[in-house]
């Protein structure tokens, strides 16, 4: 069976534990590959590695560092189609729905590429007679990244390209569900001509989390995944000194007003509540209707998810593909049936659903909740899965209220013809990133991405200038180069005059 390994000093390094996890194709539901679980010591070594690879890499010239990363860009561009096919081998999503997850993270290798720009410090002159005062950015050292099954490739581009611009060296701990397209990207990174050891991967589970959380050597971790776990990487890495940015889960709310083009706001709910089988952190989960268009809503949302063709990701006629996991694939399920115990309508059943040819699969059909209490299990938890729940609410100080109140703030959408109403709910929404007839707000890589509440651990969001700050730190320079007439002894405090 093919075993994915680690990836150490620029080149591939097997494990020596004796453990390994599955690595399955969704859509057929076989274990296709099995993945190395780390040890302790191959987790250090990945960070010696790192550790003796920054004394180079972070005295590189800017020049050296965008010319690499150039070159990475170019090889990402060829290479696109081979790794949304791994994507999808693994992760299940259709074809090209991965080419979109390949694309948006190669949005922050450009951002990469002109660091030269964004690392440009700040001075100023005579700011006391004769002296300068500059602000400058430096690499941390050696930094870490934890990444999501979700987004395989995407992810774990949010962070190493900018962190190794930035002159940082980086290890990725990526999900063992999914592992391949994150070792395809290092095996490119080296043939662009990433120095050894500025990129290491170690494959595996709560045994290379814990290690890289308490590393000493290890400045800095980023990492994108569950609420729960989220609060868990904050405080281990705090606890260990290291900077952190944990970004958690998310129930993300899509409001529509009374005035909205209601045939588009049923498409844009359909695309954000289930692309990617709704394995997005900023899927749309639930859709708030306001005023007296909830039933008209529902019915436009329902005649499209019926229609919706499931199958395995490497048909192009599938929309939608599997659940990554059988086990998600039932939770993601029990959803469904503990809703209608729980007061909801049960407008679309997606559970049960099977595909001909592929019936040991995880696939799991749509399901459209209606009239969803605000106490209903469907209601209160992130999902992530293609389950999307309706909520009525009169008017909108009802709807901005129910919004602000989840305990989430990750992303959030108004749907409406009113500018006034627009410009209201951006300021007045508790959410990190909102859109305005856009249904799934991520940013473009220039911009950061993190959300507010419980879907954001630590001060700084990911890539864009946030990234930036992250992945350096600041050290301001006094300078007076007095001319040669000058002298004397004063034992005054310093002052600017």
């Amino acid at each position: 069976m093919n075993t994915i390994t680690h990836w150490i000093d620029g080149k591939p390094v097997e494990g020596t534990s004796g453990r390994f996890g599955p690595v399955y194709n969704p859509a057929t539901g076989a274990q296709e590959k099995q993945v190395a679980f780390a040890t302790v010591d191959e987790v250090d070594a990945a960070v010696a590695s790192a550790k003796a690879a920054f004394e180079s890499w972070g005295e590189s010239s800017l020049a050296k560092r965008t010319a690499i990363l150039f070159k990475y860009r170019e090889l990402l561009d060829a290479h696109r189609d081979e790794i949304a096919e791994l994507i999808t081998a693994e992760h299940g999503k259709v074809h090209s729905d991965a080419l979109g997850e390949v694309a948006r993270g190669m949005e922050i290798v450009e951002l990469a590429c002109g660091i030269s720009v964004q690392l440009k410090g700040e001075l100023s002159t005579q700011v006391s007679t004769r002296v300068d005062v500059a602000s400058i950015r430096q690499p941390l050292g050696v930094v870490a990244g934890i990444t999501p099954f979700n987004f395989p490739a995407m992810v774990p581009m949010w962070m190493f390209p900018l962190a190794i611009a930035c002159g940082n060296t980086f290890v990725l701990k990526p999900s063992e569900k999914d592992p391949s397209a994150s070792f395809r990207l290092a095996e490119l990174a080296t043939e662009a001509g990433l120095p050894e050891g500025v990129l290491n991967i170690v494959q595996g589970d709560k045994v290379a989390v814990d290690r890289i959380l308490e590393h000493p050597d290890i400045e800095a971790v980023s990492f994108v995944g569950s609420t729960p776990i989220a609060k868990y990487i904050q405080l281990k890495a705090v606890e260990h000194g290291k900077r952190v940015q944990a970004l958690g889960g998310a129930k993300n709310h899509m409001l529509v007003l009374p005035d909205a083009d209601l045939d588009l706001a049923a498409d844009q709910a359909i695309n954000a509540a289930y692309g990617s089988a709704g394995e997005r952190c900023m899927a749309v989960s639930v859709v708030v209707a306001v005023g007296d268009i909830g039933d008209e809503l529902v019915g436009k949302i329902t005649e499209r998810a019926k229609n919706l063709k499931i199958g395995p990701g490497n048909d192009p006629a599938s929309e939608m593909g599997p659940l990554i996991t059988r086990e998600h694939r039932d939770k993601v399920a029990s959803y469904v049936a503990s809703a209608a115990e729980q007061g909801a309508e049960v407008v679309v059943d997606g559970t049960g659903y099977s595909v001909e040819g592929h019936e040991d699969g995880f696939f799991l059909g749509v399901s459209l909740l209606d009239r969803v209490p605000l106490t209903a299990d469907a209601y209160r938890d992130e999902i992530f899965g293609p389950v999307l729940a309706v909520v009525r609410a009169e008017t909108y100080e009802e709807a901005i209220k129910l919004i602000n109140d989840s305990r989430w703030g990750n992303g959030t959408a108004i749907f409406t013809r009113d500018g006034g109403a627009a410009r209201r709910f951006q300021l007045e929404v508790k959410a990190g990133m909102v859109g305005v007839n856009v249904p799934i707000p991520v940013p473009v890589g220039y911009h950061s991405f993190g959300g507010w509440k419980d879907s954001l651990f630590g001060d700084l969001h990911v890539y864009g200038n946030d990234g930036i700050a992250f992945y350096t730190q600041g050290k301001v320079i006094t300078t007076r180069w007095p001319d040669p007439s000058d002298g004397g002894i004063n034992l005054g405090f310093p002052s600017n005059s």
